[in-house]
């Protein structure tokens, strides 16, 4: 056959590469959208922008992760999962145009999006397996076929004729009268449906997936706890100040801070939820059921807890009245022993049912402190963000290191034989809480009238207690501030200060001295690798 005799693709002008990028972006939403549905019969976990997304976070440097709570607080999550859908759709656009000349190649793009998604899912800790690449392979197939029919419709050959050469879509015989350009009628039909089609699917999808947690949500509902065999002692009337814009002594669970990895706040079935201790200086293997737990003493205690990625003056710090087991009897009963009683272990290896692993030091579990593994967070049981079923609460200790949630494995073992997640990725072995103190009013910026103007604050160093808090204007003498009656030493403490205020801008520090007598210092350090320090300080100006 002579050469020009031979089919020739026509070069595509703008307006079908526009089409092309419009046929890449519906592909790849045909693509979650299938993959979507496909994790709902699996597992939420198991969906490739879930997967991708924990994946993302496992490989992310500890500094960055830092940024992101530091700038996104709570809604780093969202701005991770909003991030990589952006970077999908761009990749989308990208195969949609190359499509338009390349069919295969655009349709094999997919497919390699889809092997990454399936990748990180099978690599997750929690990974039950095979089943767990279903979503995205199902889906990235799903959108390879739609994006290779969608731009088969914009596709234009020249093929010979008896008319001479004539201009067809790919795919329309050239047999058939000519009709030269590209099939609009065809291409407005397959991109509607599949619009359509993915908007379905997808939102039937996210339907069952949320419909997945019902069990669980019935669960928690059935939950009754039982009067405390050891209750908390009433907080003293004097440890709330009444302050207008102090943080409240007591943190509304909807208000507590909620720092950790999983992009899917796991919802488990506390009936067929189970815990298992087993390791170094364990007699035997044991497992407990929720009931099991249920059925033991319970105690109350008020504790606050702090987050490691805590920056000087931040929010990830809050009181709550929690309830559960002693976690030392447990392991008591199971035959460990802490180190200074000769036993073998000094590391408790806690393991989520996302695959987190916390370390904490089994002499600081079981010195006689009240560490728990908690059933229930102010006169409820534990909300699901906050690790419903069951989760560890150490006093004392930074959460990184000590307040695993939606726990389920309790391994003994030692610091030299194992890392847990935060410590393979640069952050200390063990932390206890450095002593701190923030001013929450009056705000950065605030611009207070001349006159008397209260400074107020809460101030933490939890398992010492604090003794002192201290205020200071400028460069002025350091004055100390009222304390807030003390609850127990491993709660905050509330302190205000009745400032003289002068016109003019002005900078208020504070600090806090705990009962050890260690005051807190003025070094600034970052929050990796044990938390930070340094004093706490906002500039007002004064009218």
């Amino acid at each position: 056959m002579r050469d020009e005799e031979r089919e020739q693709r026509v070069r595509p002008g703008r307006p079908r590469l526009a089409l092309g990028a419009l046929s890449g972006a519906l592909a790849g939403f045909a693509a979650l959208a299938v993959a979507e549905l496909v994790a709902a019969a699996v597992r939420p976990q198991s969906s490739p922008v879930i997967a991708v997304g924990a994946a993302s976070i496992d490989t992310t440097p500890a500094a960055v992760k830092d940024w992101a709570i530091r700038h996104f607080g709570t809604d780093d999550k969202l701005v991770l999962q909003l991030g990589i859908l952006t970077v999908l759709t761009v990749l989308a656009l990208v195969l949609g145009v190359l499509a338009v000349r390349f069919r295969r190649a655009g349709a094999a793009g997919v497919l390699l999006f889809g092997a990454v998604g399936a990748a990180a899912a099978a690599g997750r800790p929690d990974s039950t397996g095979l089943a767990d690449v279903l979503p995205s392979v199902v889906g990235a197939l799903a959108g390879a076929v739609l994006l290779y029919v969608l731009t088969g419709r914009l596709t234009v050959v020249r093929r010979p004729s008896m008319y001479g050469r004539e201009e067809v879509p790919e795919g329309v015989g050239a047999g058939l009268a000519a009709s030269t350009g590209w099939d609009r009628r065809g291409f407005v039909v397959v991109a509607a449906s599949t619009a359509a089609a993915s908007a379905v699917v997808g939102g039937a999808g996210r339907s069952l997936n949320a419909s997945r947690g019902q069990d669980a949500v019935a669960s928690r509902k059935k939950v009754v706890l039982a009067r405390p065999g050891s209750p908390a002692a009433p907080v003293p009337a004097r440890a709330a100040l009444r302050v207008p814009g102090i943080s409240p002594f007591t943190t509304p669970n909807s208000s507590f801070y909620r720092v950790d990895t999983a992009l899917v706040v796991p919802k488990v079935d506390a009936t067929t939820w189970r815990l298992r201790v087993h390791g170094q200086g364990v007699r035997r293997a044991v497992t407990y059921s929720f009931d099991d737990l249920l059925r033991r003493e319970l105690i109350e205690r008020d504790i606050t807890l702090t987050c490691v990625s805590n920056e000087v003056g931040g929010p990830y710090v809050g009181n709550a009245r929690w309830i559960g087991v002693r976690l030392a009897d447990l392991l008591a009963e199971c035959g460990v022993r802490p180190p200074s009683r000769g036993g073998p272990a000094d590391q408790l290896v806690a393991r989520s049912v996302d695959g987190m692993t916390i370390g904490s030091p089994v002499e600081d579990v079981m010195d006689g402190r009240d560490a728990l593994l908690a059933l229930g967070m102010n006169g409820e049981p534990l909300p699901f963000a906050h690790g419903f079923p069951v989760r560890m609460v150490v006093p004392g200790l930074y959460g990184f290191v000590s307040a695993c949630k939606w726990i389920e494995d309790i391994e003994l073992t030692t610091f030299d034989a194992y890392d847990p997640y935060w410590v393979k990725r640069g952050w200390a072995r063990r932390a206890p809480i450095k002593t701190s103190s923030r001013i929450d009013t009056p705000k950065p910026f605030a611009r207070p009238d001349a006159g008397t103007v209260m400074v107020a604050g809460v101030a933490w160093a939890q398992h010492r207690g604090i003794d002192k808090v201290e205020v200071r204007v400028d460069d002025g003498p350091w004055q100390q501030a009222h304390l807030a009656a003390e609850d127990t030493r491993d709660t905050w403490r509330q302190w205000s200060f009745p400032w003289q205020a002068t016109r003019g801008s002005h900078t208020l520090t504070v600090r806090a001295t705990d009962r050890t007598g260690t005051v807190q210092t003025d070094r600034r350090t970052r929050t990796i690798p044990d938390g930070a320090s340094g004093w706490h300080s906002v500039v007002v100006t004064v009218d």
